[in-house]
């Protein structure tokens, strides 16, 4: 009995250190490279968060020239001197879409500014008619805004 009452508060100790965040992560870069990095940087930071045993509920909003990635034809629009960088960019979004943890947004507007056919986008992306307002109403739900310029 006494070792029970000891796993219990041992666990119970654990919990109340574990701490719950949110974030929303705002990408609407055209550069390629930092594209890329950012992607993997997003994959890190919620190892991290697990890692030290808290948990992280994450938003990922993708406008302006970042929603390249998000497209299955990209390298109709994607400049040859990007390609490698987008390809890598995109199996980071792939590896991070396959997490529990995170929702995925990209904006329609931007879609049609960059000649992305609905068709062509990613199947896990959300598509939103305004990623702004996605954001927006995240950052009024209590996310942290990290924003990829």
């Amino acid at each position: 009995m006494k070792k029970l009452l000891i796993l219990f508060m041992l666990l119970f100790a654990i919990s109340i250190e574990a701490q719950e965040y949110k974030v929303v992560f705002d990408c609407s870069s055209g550069d390629a490279a930092y594209i890329k990095t950012r992607m993997w940087l997003i994959g890190k930071t919620i190892d991290m968060f697990e890692k030290d045993g808290d948990s992280v509920d994450v938003a990922l909003t993708l406008h302006g020239s970042c929603v390249a990635i998000t497209s299955m034809n990209y390298e109709l629009i994607v400049p040859d001197e990007d390609m490698d960088n987008i390809k890598k960019a995109q199996e980071y979004l792939v590896s991070l879409s396959k997490r529990k943890n995170i929702a995925m947004t990209v904006c329609a507007m931007s879609l049609a500014k960059n000649a992305i056919i609905k068709d062509d986008v990613l199947p896990f992306m959300h598509i939103s008619p305004n990623s702004y307002l996605d954001t927006i109403k995240y950052q009024n739900d209590g996310y942290a805004l990290m924003s990829f310029k």
